[in-house]
């Protein structure tokens, strides 16, 4: 059994979407952080590439093995609404936003990704791991990188999935048994 451990990086305080934009995470709370470095295994650590994932990795890596960052762990991808506010998008572009979120997994922002392009890439990324994998791993990723892996572990439509919260510096964990995912927690702050 390989057992992911999803965490979700650091809060970025950005009010408009963040995908493949390379924002900080604020790591000021130390008291999550070690509560949140006592409640995980003593596993190897891997992160999207993106620094908000990178810095909360270190910050929790503490003794654990670090395998490399992976692109393929990222983040929805925006495309020309990243840093924009839904309402920005919305006065610049009418309802084209709403339709997006009513069905991301047939719509993408305009140069970005939808739902089904990301979970595609995810669960490629994911896949590597797994066949690596011998036992647990800490996953430090994005909200949508770990609920496009809850949808595959629960087997739901996206419009299902996406009414998950996945709260920064949650853990996620899920199971794969060699035949099929499980979701054993969501959204579990240590």
């Amino acid at each position: 059994m390989t057992r992911f451990w999803w965490v979700r990086h650091g809060p970025t305080h950005q009010k408009g979407m963040v995908g493949w934009s390379d924002v900080p995470a604020f790591l000021d709370d130390t008291d999550a952080l070690a509560r949140l470095d006592a409640h995980l295994p003593r596993a190897p650590v891997v992160s999207s590439d993106l620094v908000r994932c990178v810095t909360t990795a270190d910050a929790i890596q503490n003794g654990r093995p670090r395998l490399p960052h992976d692109a393929g762990l990222r983040e929805l991808n925006f495309g020309d609404w990243e840093l924009r506010t839904a309402a920005e998008i919305e006065a610049a572009e009418g309802d084209t936003i709403r339709t997006f979120w009513e069905r991301p997994d047939l719509n993408r922002p305009p140069n970005g990704e939808s739902w089904t392009d990301m979970t595609g890439r995810v669960g490629a990324a994911v896949d590597r791991l797994a066949a690596d994998a011998d036992g647990d791993l800490i996953v430090v990723a994005h909200f949508g990188a770990i609920l496009g892996q809850v949808q595959r572990a629960l087997g739901c439509p996206v419009g299902e999935v996406l009414g998950h919260r996945i709260e920064n510096l949650s853990v996620t964990r899920l199971a794969f048994d060699g035949a099929r995912w499980h979701a054993e927690a969501i959204n579990h702050l240590p």
